[in-house]
């Protein structure tokens, strides 16, 4: 009798173990786990090659070369006739259209080049593909509470997330598969009470070095659900 007791408390605690909930850090660690389980996201050196297909517009290749030790970024776009390679060395920044440096201001100004533009596209590339493992950096804000959503007809385990003034403004949220912790959709919001921003659904996996990405980003308008534009990740390796 006393030895089905402990089996019976045994249980117990491990039902209301198992029926505990996550915190938003503790889902952040497991998806981690999932996509860089052996924390090599932040020595990444590597180049990555991906298209933009887009209803509106014409198609463009991209290939972004990230080495985050020593903070180097390059990306080469090509679209339409032009070629244009945005080089970001620590300080230094070089522009080039069609393999020369000389550049018409007005060319500039059409085709948005500037080392401006340079470094929103490292952030962006490095956030993105960084993700989740970027949701450690310093002046995120990770919401303790982690929500349950239906999301076209999938349940996920959803983490909230927000910024510091001086680093963003945006609201995201997370969208992680409950059984294996995979990524499978994003969300953001410039003021989520408008409805504005973005969703992006994400699809199939290439692994690099060990770490899980996302080839397939499709983007798509919160409002009424508008296809923006889909990015895949055409191919990617390591650089020495």
């Amino acid at each position: 009798m006393i030895r089905y007791f402990f089996l019976f408390i045994a249980l117990l605690v491990n039902i209301n173990a198992f029926g505990q909930e996550l915190t938003g850090a503790e889902l952040l660690e497991k998806a981690i786990e999932f996509h860089d389980p052996n924390d090599n996201w932040k020595s990444f050196h590597g180049k990555m090659l991906i298209t933009m297909e887009s209803p509106k517009s014409s198609s463009r290749s991209t290939v972004i070369e990230l080495n985050l030790p020593t903070n180097y970024f390059m990306s080469t776009v090509k679209k339409d006739n032009y070629t244009i390679e945005s080089e970001l060395n620590k300080d230094e920044c070089t522009l080039k259209l069609n393999g020369s440096t000389s550049i018409f201001p007005r060319i500039k100004d059409s085709l948005n080049i500037s080392c401006e533009r340079a470094k929103m596209m490292k952030n962006y590339y490095t956030y993105l593909y960084g993700l989740p493992m970027k949701l450690k950096d310093p002046g995120t804000i990770i919401d303790s509470k982690v929500q349950k959503k239906t999301f076209k007809g999938k349940e996920y385990l959803v983490l909230k997330a927000g910024y510091e003034k001086e680093v963003g403004t945006d609201t995201w949220y997370f969208y992680f598969d409950p059984k294996t912790y995979a990524m499978e959709v994003y969300q953001f919001f410039h003021d989520e009470s408008k409805n504005d921003g973005e969703y992006i659904l994400l699809s199939e996996m290439v692994t690099v070095n060990g770490i899980k990405i996302p080839k397939v980003r499709a983007w798509y308008y919160n409002k009424a659900d508008k296809f923006l534009a889909t990015d895949i990740l055409q191919k990617a390796n390591l650089l020495n």
